[in-house]
């Protein structure tokens, strides 16, 4: 075929507020499940294994499902696939709301794990319809409100299910995705489809990619408890090296493969995903630790909160989290992404260290954790839109697919590594951790992020020329 396509309509605001607000509608949805845990094992009877179960399968399916949307995005247009996609999210999220059991939940739950894959194809989207300049504008807008949007599915979730019940906290949220979709569907003009190939899908790729990263997580989550059964974290790790290496095996072969190897070896890929695990292990540090500081009682050396003082102390990191995409995107099209990402760093290390010294007043725990996750907007914002910038249109979905996938098991290496130190940390026949335990964990958290300024400062500056 000799026809040339026509070029691709530029987008208003409004096509990119429709996509801000799925972002935000996405970003509750997600994240309604972690405050009201208690809640739910309570009303469904669910054991603690049950409970953990829960809370990950959704980043396992999120996992799994971001690659592989990036991947048919690029091949067959973002609003084609996202919008397929939000269909299944919402399907979950009503089977959520609607669940009687533990069974119909999960799956309501793995129906709704898809909606971390809408971020790459919103990308796709931005980018084929907007300047480079603007896109990184646009990029940022829509990261900053989908991780505003996780915040405040976190303050709200347990007052709606307190107030209403349980299935109002998923139908609400899905409520919202259902009319952002629509409101995407309408205002965004289709993108053209990317390569055009006839190698088909790397199935083999696929399911050895997905075969690595549940077994990843299932690792990750078992991790703590590797006192108590050795030899399944064992198998497991040896099951998670077989599948790597098979699947390193696969790509490399392939005629079409569903992660080119050769692109997750491009600096600007690789630093990217290193930099957005290590900033994603340290606010997810923060994220575990500093509610619970705030739930030590009073008598000891906390401050006895409770479900809704707390949501209500996390409500300026909220804030800043939302703000800090758009501030990023603006910061990384005038200054480049290497000076965002390394005042990020700067920033969350500061204020790390500064939770680890000082933490005897609500306000030191209110501003390092708005510190934090306004330091965490920076970085991986200004990390998404370098790399998405940095590859062919056509690569857009599968590169920014990795660096999301990364900071998925980043927050669940944090999260994972927190706990750890709390149990180990808390006295025999006690349920409060000692104080030392918050100020190694946070230590812990810091050093290891300072690690990365020696990554970030091998960056290209990227700076629009």
């Amino acid at each position: 075929m000799t026809a040339t396509l026509a070029p691709p309509a530029h987008i208003g605001k409004a096509a990119v507020g429709a996509l801000g607000m799925l972002a935000v509608a996405t970003g509750a949805l997600e994240s309604v499940v972690t405050p009201t845990l208690p809640l739910l094992q309570r009303e469904l009877a669910m054991s603690p294994a049950e409970g953990a179960l829960l809370s990950i399968v959704l980043l396992i399916t999120g996992a799994l499902v971001t690659p592989v949307a990036g991947k048919l995005g690029d091949r067959y247009g973002g609003k084609r696939v996202l919008i397929r996609l939000m269909v299944v999210v919402c399907a979950g999220g009503l089977v959520s709301a609607l669940a009687p059991d533990l069974p119909v939940l999960l799956l309501g739950q793995v129906l709704q794990g898809a909606m971390v894959g809408a971020l790459p194809l919103s990308f796709i989207l931005v980018r084929a319809h907007l300047p480079a300049g603007e896109s990184k504008v646009a990029i940022g807008v829509v990261s900053g409100l989908f991780v505003g949007g996780g915040m405040a599915g976190t303050l709200s979730a347990g007052p709606v299910a307190e107030g209403l019940s349980r299935h109002w906290m998923f139908a609400l949220p899905t409520i919202a995705v259902i009319g952002a979709t629509v409101l995407v569907n309408r205002l965004m003009p289709p993108d053209p489809p990317g390569r055009s190939d006839d190698a088909g899908v790397d199935w083999p790729g696929l399911v050895l990619l997905s075969g690595t990263l549940v077994t990843l997580m299932l690792a990750l989550a078992l991790a703590p408890d590797i006192g108590s059964q050795p030899l399944v974290l064992g198998a497991l790790l040896v099951v998670l090296a077989a599948f790597v290496t098979g699947w390193i095996a696969v790509e490399r072969r392939a005629a079409s493969p569903m992660v080119d190897l050769r692109m997750l070896a491009r600096p600007a890929v690789w630093k990217s995903c290193a930099l957005t695990f290590v900033m994603c292990v340290g606010t997810s540090v923060a994220v575990y630790l500093v509610p619970q500081l705030f739930a030590v009682p009073a008598g000891a050396y906390g401050f006895g909160a409770g479900a809704t003082e707390i949501g209500f102390f996390l409500l300026p990191g909220a804030v800043a989290a939302s703000l800090a995409g758009p501030v990023s995107g603006i910061g990384a099209r005038r200054f480049g992404s290497r000076a965002v990402v390394t005042a990020g760093i700067v920033i969350m290390v500061t204020a790390l260290i500064a939770l680890a010294a000082v933490h005897t007043e609500v306000w030191h725990l209110v501003t390092g954790k708005a510190l934090i996750a306004l330091a965490n907007g920076l970085c991986v914002t200004a990390m998404v839109t370098s790399t998405a910038t940095s590859v062919d249109r056509s690569d857009t979905g599968i590169a920014t697919s990795l660096v999301l996938v990364t900071r998925v098991l980043g927050y669940a290496v944090g999260a994972q590594v927190s706990g750890a130190i709390l149990t180990a940390g808390t006295p025999s026949g006690s349920d409060v951790p000692a104080e030392s335990a918050f100020v190694t964990g946070f230590v812990i958290a810091g050093a290891v992020t300072a690690l990365s300024l020696l990554v970030a400062r091998t960056m290209s500056k990227g700076v629009k020329e």
